[in-house]
């Protein structure tokens, strides 16, 4: 086993196979785009104190600080403030040690991990293995149903090897366990845990008021054992799920951070003194979600018209301004190193549109279209599409829904609507959580056995030519056959108060990858 060598608290080595890899850490601390131009020593100094308001596009009486339980953007922002994994994703989507001390393998089988000494929950327990054996096993409890279990069936067996040490073994192979583990849903919890009207985690924050639907307020966590960390007394978060009232919260000074910013506000908020737009590029996109497993669903060729009738580059153009990179109705992102370049690009055809509808018995039909402003963008898709139909010989009906309830009322319920899917780290997670036939959020109810078998070859597989041909032919698949439009991957843009410091995008999502209140600090 190979020491780390990194003090509690310092970021950790990137983590491989067979051991431990240095990485430098990275420490740009520089402003989003728009921000103020101020002198570099005051612009990099961090100091202690104050209240960083956060309002976020969602929030609903299905709020949780369960971090297993996460399902939106603003829990994983929650799970981020009150709990710590056992690894963490830096900027460049390397794992780095966090509740680890070390993480090592041989084989990538079994999994060796050490803990930190002394890192105490907030409620005074010292953290041990039998914490971490408790907050993996969970998840495979079939009677909880939590979100990651489809993930979690890998773990073979997870036992305690001594007070501070875990091994962890799989079912078979994967290189990317590290990577698995730092998302949110992962973070370990109290041993023993079954309730979470408050949150009892390792985290720089401590609860101080949770109302689900209505606020979450943490204060600092003083025995936090990041040295130095957090910068913040308080965090207040809350949701305002329609956009320009977001917005306007954020220009009047009542919120210091906001998500999910429609690109026609961008010019709004750059031409406000004192504020500025985040700009992240990343796998973010809403797709349109048909239900194969349902009504003339069922049909592919149904499936195949629809995706014919996206205008990508109008999607991209009228939908979000530009801030769009162009997709192919399969969820891996150009800028992903397994993204397969050699996929044809599917053209917008309303005529072969029309010969796919036709061999359907669709032509002539109304169809209903469930969209909301809790998607980002898929009013305007839906309007869009509605166009492109009407072309075809099919008549789409939009219903515009309230982003209040949407995940839980209409998501993966409606025959035809629209999905957000925000990224992950991994192709492997990825299809793993949305595509496979018994993934939680398979929203098309998709069930495609070559695709299953060839996800669980690719997880063991370590030498990468052959993987990324796997990940390749997963993409084809999904292009073809799954009920799955992606018409871009979206920009994410988020507005500040540039007397937030050390703002920095992240490629997982928004507000730094949701752990933006360990970090930033504000400004006199």
């Amino acid at each position: 086993m190979i020491d780390s060598h990194f003090p509690p608290g310092a970021p950790g080595p990137a983590l491989q196979r067979g051991g431990l890899l240095r990485r430098g850490l990275l420490r740009t601390l520089a402003a989003g785009a728009g921000a103020l131009a101020l002198p570099d020593a005051w612009a990099q100094q961090p100091r202690k104190g104050g209240r960083l308001t956060v309002a976020t596009q969602s929030s609903s009486t299905a709020d949780t600080l369960d971090p297993a339980r996460g399902a939106l953007s603003t829990d994983y922002l929650r799970a981020n403030l009150f709990y710590n994994g056992l690894t963490v994703l830096d900027a460049k989507m390397a794992p780095q040690l966090a509740l680890a001390e070390q993480f090592s393998t041989d084989d990538a089988i079994v999994w060796n991990v050490k803990l930190r000494k002394g890192v105490q929950f907030h409620g005074g327990k010292t953290l041990d293995s039998a914490d971490v054996v408790y907050s993996l096993k969970r998840h495979n409890d079939p009677a909880l149903g939590l979100i990651v279990r489809a993930v979690a069936q890998q773990f073979e067996s997870v036992r305690a090897t001594g007070p501070l040490e875990v091994e962890i073994r799989l079912r078979g192979a994967n290189a990317d366990l590290a990577v698995m583990l730092a998302v949110s849903h992962f973070a370990i919890v109290k041993n023993g845990t079954t309730r979470f009207t408050t949150a009892n985690g390792t985290g720089p924050f401590k609860c101080a008021e949770f109302t689900p639907g209505v606020r979450t307020r943490a204060v600092r966590n003083r025995n936090y054992w990041k040295p130095g960390l957090p910068y913040l007394d308080e965090v207040s978060l809350f949701g305002i799920p329609d956009e320009s009232a977001r917005v306007n919260a954020l220009l009047s000074g009542d919120v210091d951070w906001i998500n999910e910013v429609n690109p026609r506000s961008t010019k709004r908020i750059r031409g406000e003194p004192g504020y500025a737009v985040l700009e992240s590029q990343s796998g973010l996109y809403t797709d349109l979600v048909i239900r194969q497993n349902i009504g003339i669903a069922r049909n592919p060729d149904f499936t195949l018209g629809m995706k014919y009738l996206i205008d990508r580059e109008q999607i991209k153009r009228a939908a979000f301004r530009g801030y769009a990179v162009i997709g192919n109705d399969q969820p891996i992102a150009p800028s992903n190193r397994f993204y397969f370049a050699g996929l044809p690009q599917r053209p917008y055809d309303p005529e072969r549109a029309r010969f796919h509808l036709r061999k359907a018995g669709a032509l002539g039909m109304t169809l209903p279209v469930v969209a909301s402003v809790a998607a980002a963008g898929s009013v305007d898709m839906a309007m869009l599409l509605q166009q492109s139909a009407m072309k075809a010989g099919l008549n789409l009906r939009i219903k515009r829904v309230s982003a209040d309830g949407y995940w839980s009322n209409h998501w993966m319920k409606s025959p035809i609507g629209f999905g957000n899917v925000n990224p992950r780290p991994t192709p492997d997670l990825l299809f793993t959580l949305f595509f496979k036939s018994d993934a939680p959020w398979n929203g098309s109810g998709w069930n495609n056995p070559q695709f299953d078998q060839l996800l669980v070859l690719a997880r063991a597989e370590t030498d990468e030519a052959k993987r990324r041909q796997m990940y390749a032919d997963m993409q084809v698949l999904v292009h073809q056959k799954c009920g799955i439009g992606i018409p871009v991957f979206i920009t994410n843009l988020e507005g500040y108060s540039t007397r937030v410091g050390g703002v920095t995008s992240h490629p997982i999502g928004a507000f730094m990858g949701y752990a933006c209140a360990e970090q930033v600090w504000l400004r006199t």
